[in-house]
């Protein structure tokens, strides 16, 4: 794993020789174990890169990476897990192909070479973001990977095409103004993240998962072009349905994750992975317990509030399995700590308030190993989130009840006090059968009356997903909000309909973003099996019903979870990678929030009305509701602008 970064310009100087130094070395965390630089002065071409060694350990791997005819020069991030299947390819065609190492970077290469490069990409299995210039024909090519683990940002400054992993880089080039982008600033507010292809910036892009973009000048347009489509994947999944009986189905899925799991262990560094006790992390770990003949080492975090603490079942988990186990409870302490470092760490406003648990089970990972396998993807696979579960329903209710009195039930239900219900609650769980019981009740009952008063399935998805509902009324500025709109995928239901939007939104615009950044600020490397493309495109091919299954979800999954872990270990409500932020904003968190959200300071500034901000946060301190989420985004803005004050232009 890695960082890189570059420009083409048509005005190339001293100062830009110098600057390509400084912006490769923003990404330090991302590849300390080597740097690289490439340099056509005459073409006004430059790229850097910073190496993480994971495969091939010699100089032989080191980037930037001239191809064996000199055509092509790359800068690469990721890893392509079949390039040893990839270079017995290349070497049938070739079996002269003069390879100089053993690094899978060689091989993409020599694949680009021989295949030429849609295909080179189709044939390839793996994770990867990466600058590929063309000395040939004098172009430059842009390419992210199929489901966005890893990070690409692109912009214009002045006379030049700027680009890197991370917006750190790009910030670093000398003609780059950093000016904010209020609409990207509202969708943070409502997503907690800012989706692609926005930016917090103007002038700057993420590009899409799955893409090749192309420039063939300094001042042209680039040219985009698809080699995976996820929609095309998840309609012809729809389209052509598994026909096997449903223990078929989970033998299949069991051979292809375990495929994915071995390919995704392959490293000349120690390895291990992320537990936290369920269903997607444990079939990870699960999976690669059963194809090692050593101990898998298991790394989680705990907490001491038990409504968000998950240590135990993971505990459980590897005691089970056998694995090298480590564990670490967190305190307030721990996250006062890492709070100060989120605005650099995630670089661009991020307000998944997970990103703290995340960052330190990566930290507590890297002391020993330097790869760990995550279980992210599932949920959005094989409708593993609430809404997955109760969306149909509400949609059914929807659509039989009158809108007022869907509108007084509504009200009805947010009249009693959140803390209230949830001791309530409290008292009662003991005599509610398991697959009723859920964690922090009066939060879900909040996003129940939220969707009583909407109008079908997409309203009611981005009602789930928003935290400030109009963020237009929050950000000054605006004249209309423009919040991005997916389209709807074709002749589904409404499970599959979120579960689309959560694949090409919420995965790679919040999970991923999280869990890269996360993992690459202590360089560490994460792998996410789940999301192989193989399992992915198999997984769209499962009927609902095999997700949804007697008011539970992700059921294939957990068939072939309970092959190997007793199911009494992993039934449980969902819970949530989270922390207890609502309680740390009312107590030891609550000075420093006072000091970002005070009325003075967000007039100064300009860009937040302070009438809404400071009514959410009087509520919350007051009990009278559960603002956490709207708040973070709000802070997680603020304190990035407070990390970068000489940078941004107003």
């Amino acid at each position: 794993m890695c960082g890189l970064t570059g420009f083409w310009t048509t005005d190339f100087d001293r100062s830009l020789r110098e600057a390509i130094d400084t912006m490769t070395d923003t990404m330090v965390h991302r590849g300390p174990d080597d740097r690289g630089i490439w340099i056509d002065e005459s073409r006004g071409i430059a790229l850097g890169h910073r190496r993480l060694s994971i495969i091939d350990l010699s100089p032989q791997g080191a980037q930037p990476m001239m191809s064996a005819s000199e055509r092509w020069v790359i800068a690469y991030n990721g890893e392509i897990y079949n390039f040893a299947e990839l270079r017995g390819q290349i070497e049938e065609i070739d079996e002269t192909y003069p390879f100089r190492g053993d690094s899978d970077t060689e091989v993409l290469l020599a694949a680009i070479e021989t295949f030429g490069l849609v295909e080179a990409l189709q044939r390839s299995n793996g994770m990867f973001a990466f600058a590929l210039w063309d000395r040939l024909e004098r172009r430059l090519h842009l390419v992210r990977d199929r489901l966005g683990i890893k990070p690409l940002y692109v912009g214009r400054a002045g006379p030049s095409i700027v680009f890197g992993s991370e917006l750190s880089a790009l910030r670093e080039f000398p003609h780059f103004e950093a000016r904010v982008d209020r609409q990207a600033l509202a969708d943070l507010l409502r997503l907690n993240s800012i989706p692609a292809p926005r930016c917090i910036y103007q002038n700057v892009e993420k590009l899409p998962p799955g893409t090749i973009t192309t420039y063939d000048a300094v001042d042209a347009e680039g040219r985009r072009e698809a080699f995976w489509d996820c929609r095309s994947v998840a309609r012809h999944g729809l389209d052509t349905p598994f026909e096997g009986s449903p223990e078929e189905a989970v033998d299949r899925l069991e051979n292809k994750l375990t495929e994915a799991v071995r390919d995704r262990m392959v490293a000349d560094v120690p390895l291990g992975a992320f537990l936290s006790g369920g269903v997607d992390s444990s079939t990870v770990v699960a999976l690669m317990q059963a194809v090692s003949s050593q101990p898998v080492k298991t790394f989680s975090i705990g907490f001491h509030e038990s409504q968000y603490n998950e240590a135990t079942d993971a505990l459980a988990v590897a005691e089970h399995l056998g694995t090298d186990h480590t564990e670490r409870y967190l305190s307030v302490d721990d996250a006062l700590e890492v709070i100060p470092k989120l605005p650099t760490l995630y670089d661009e406003p991020f307000a998944d308030s997970s990103q703290i648990p995340t960052y330190l089970v990566s930290q507590l990972a890297r002391r020993d190993v330097t790869v760990s396998l995550s279980g992210d993807g599932g949920d959005e696979l094989f409708a593993g989130y609430n809404r997955h579960v109760w969306a149909p329903r509400i949609a059914q209710i929807l659509q039989h009840i009158p809108a007022p009195v869907r509108r007084a039930i509504a009200t009805g239900l947010t009249a009693p006090d959140p803390a209230h219900v949830d001791a309530t609650y409290q008292r009662l769980e003991a005599l509610l059968p398991s697959k009723i019981r859920v964690r922090l009740p009066a939060e879900k009952l909040q996003k129940l009356a939220g969707v009583l008063a909407l109008e079908g399935p997409d309203e009611v998805y981005g009602h789930l997903r928003a935290d400030w509902k109009s963020p237009v009324d929050v950000v000054i500025g605006m004249q209309r909000d423009e919040p991005l709109l997916y389209e709807p995928l074709a002749q589904s239901g409404v499970a599959e309909q979120m579960m689309f939007h959560d694949l090409v939104s919420y995965l790679p615009d919040d999970i991923l973003t999280k869990v890269d950044r996360a993992s690459m600020g202590v360089s560490l490397e994460a792998r996410v099996p789940l999301l192989d493309h193989r399992v992915v495109e198999f997984a769209w091919r499962l009927p609902i019903s095999l997700k949804l299954r007697d008011g539970q979800s992700k059921w294939a999954l957990r068939q072939v979870l309970y092959r190997h872990v007793p199911r009494q270990l992993i039934e449980r409500p969902k819970m949530g990678f989270g922390i207890p932020l609502d309680h740390w904003l009312r107590g030891p968190l609550r000075d420093w929030a006072e000091s970002m959200l005070a009325p003075d300071r967000l007039r100064r500034e300009g860009y937040f009305q302070v009438k809404p901000i400071r009514r959410v946060w009087n509520d919350h301190l007051e009990g009278l509701g559960n603002h956490q989420h709207q708040l973070w985004n709000v802070l997680a803005f603020q304190a990035w602008l407070d990390a970068k004050p000489s940078e941004i232009a107003r």
